[in-house]
């Protein structure tokens, strides 16, 4: 962004109505904290999203609020924790005994919706006075629990799915959103849709919360994209037949960034993130309007599409390890961020709305975001008191996770398992990929940190999950068995051909069934299913 003015008003603390600053929330959907270039991805082209870090303050210790979407971004716009919304489980997921996968614990029951009794951030900038627009993915509840009916005056694109039913390119098969011309990009049109709001609305006070569907599967991008990340991989000596997966606890997990339908997906989202900014640019709004960027969850590095490789950090989206949970976490404030920033403050997805508020000049609202904290004072170069996180998934996803909680406390992490009651124990600051468990070693700090966990649980009304009856530990074992022996073979070769320049996509290609006979060129499909 280019250099931004000093807003007095947020310098001394003090907003008049006229002077609230605009808020541009942009949210991704599965991107990892290894995605970026910022973040040291050495596959993937983001200039815009690294030129945004650059211009504010980045979290390098910034967190999703859970290691799926739907409880991520309830907690988001409401400031609380899963546990205490009640949200738990990316909505749709079966739970109790309609979880029939062969695991030792059922799924606790979850709330489908957002709450209505619950103030939305959104509510809350709406009754002071903002235009609140929303674009994008939704999925916090069916009909008359849709963005419209949570404080946003505009909704575009946001309904009960947590993926892009009809693709990644028009037609959409999306009520709230018309389909474009024949093979248009749905993140572009959304940063689009977006941008022409901002056009629209310069006056303000504004809320432009652009929650793109990207990069969640199915992976799709352009022929052209496609053609580019090949020749980037094949350059690096990435192409060709060697092992991409690594087996850990449950599933395999990929072990490097290569995959161009994926690199394509992820460029695409970078230029939609361009045109919004440069909107903002155009407008003269960007001395005006904060800026933050995130992720709902770690990236899908097993299961689903397998699409991307998260290390140093262990594990992806639906994991309870770090690389399921650390995210791309940026706000830029014009007059108070200094460009290029970093923050080791530990900071999660509740914190945005009170720090919001704080930034517009509002009373904070600690009923409502009781688990989030205002992170003005970093944003001004200070500091936090330190405070203990907590996560809370008593379920199982597509990517291997556990039914776990956790707490972390200063450097350490401590992980409590729900199927059999065991603890893991991690030094972050001297083993950030988690590798070795301490919990024997140290079983005072183990018993200190899950009488802390467990309090925070009694206070959120946490639920848990209860024995499965069905259960047999011989079919179990067989079905890791298979994951390692049949599964992962399968995924070395699958994932060796996406960079094979004579594989090109047919309507039933890698499970995709997106393609529809368009001309070459206009509109191709990769990647696997939801």
């Amino acid at each position: 962004m280019k250099p931004a003015i000093l807003l007095l008003a947020l310098a001394i603390g003090g907003v008049a109505d006229a002077d609230r600053p605009n808020f541009l929330f942009i949210l991704a959907d599965d991107l990892g904290c290894m995605d970026l270039g910022y973040e040291g991805s050495p596959f993937h082209e983001t200039p815009n999203i690294d030129a945004l870090a650059a211009s504010g303050m980045r979290f390098d210790q910034g967190y999703a609020a859970c290691q799926v979407c739907s409880p991520s971004r309830a907690s988001i716009l409401l400031g609380k924790a899963p546990a205490r919304h009640g949200i738990t489980q990316w909505i749709g997921s079966p739970s109790g005994m309609e979880w029939d996968r062969g695991d030792p614990v059922l799924p606790v029951e979850y709330n489908h919706a957002l709450p209505k009794e619950d103030v939305t951030m959104a509510e809350a900038l709406r009754a002071a006075g903002y235009t609140t627009f929303f674009a994008g993915k939704w999925h916090l509840g069916s009909k008359g629990s849709w963005p419209e009916d949570h404080g946003f005056m505009i909704n575009k694109g946001g309904w009960d799915s947590g993926g892009p039913k009809g693709g990644y390119f028009s037609p959409y098969e999306n009520p709230n959103l018309p389909d474009g011309p024949e093979g248009e990009s749905l993140t572009l049109r959304l940063a689009r849709e977006t941008a022409a709001f901002i056009e629209s609305n310069r006056d303000g006070p504004f809320l432009a919360y652009l929650s793109f569907y990207a990069v969640h599967g199915p992976i799709q991008t352009t022929e052209a994209l496609c053609a580019k990340y090949r020749v980037k991989a094949a350059g690096r000596g990435l192409a060709g037949d060697h092992a991409r997966f690594a087996f850990d606890r449950r599933l395999p997990v990929r072990q490097v960034q290569d995959n161009p339908v994926y690199a394509g997906m992820v460029e695409t989202l970078d230029t939609a993130v361009g045109i919004v900014i440069d909107a903002l640019e155009r407008t003269g709004l960007d001395t005006r309007t904060v800026v933050i960027f995130t992720s709902d969850n770690g990236g899908v590095s097993s299961g689903d599409s397998y699409s991307t490789c998260l290390l140093p950090f262990r594990g992806g989206k639906g994991r309870q390890w770090e690389g399921g949970l650390r995210e791309p976490f940026i706000i830029h404030v014009p007059g108070m961020t200094q460009s290029g920033s970093v923050s080791q403050v530990p900071a999660v997805g509740m914190d945005f709305y009170p720090t919001m508020l704080e930034l517009a000049g509002l009373p904070p609202r600690p009923e409502q975001h009781v688990d989030g904290v205002s992170l003005v004072p970093v944003l001004r170069g200070g500091d936090l008191p330190e405070r203990d996180l907590f996560w809370h998934y008593p379920h199982y996803g597509n990517q291997g996770g556990e039914p776990s909680s956790i707490i972390r406390s200063k450097d350490w992490k401590l992980i409590y398992y729900h199927e059999d009651g065991r603890c893991e124990l991690y030094d972050l600051a001297n083993d950030v990929g988690e590798q070795t468990d301490l919990a024997a070693q140290y079983p005072e700090k183990v018993s200190m940190l899950r009488a802390r966990l467990n309090a925070w649980l009694a206070d959120t009304g946490a639920t848990f999950p209860a024995r499965d009856p069905r259960f047999s530990q011989q079919a179990f074992d067989q079905k890791l068995e298979r994951e390692r022996t049949v599964h992962m073979p399968h995924l070395e070769r699958q994932h060796a051909d996406y960079l094979d320049p004579a594989k090109t996509p047919s309507p039933d290609w890698w499970g995709s069934a997106m393609d529809r006979g368009d001309p070459p060129g206009a509109r191709q499909s990769f990647g696997e299913g939801l």
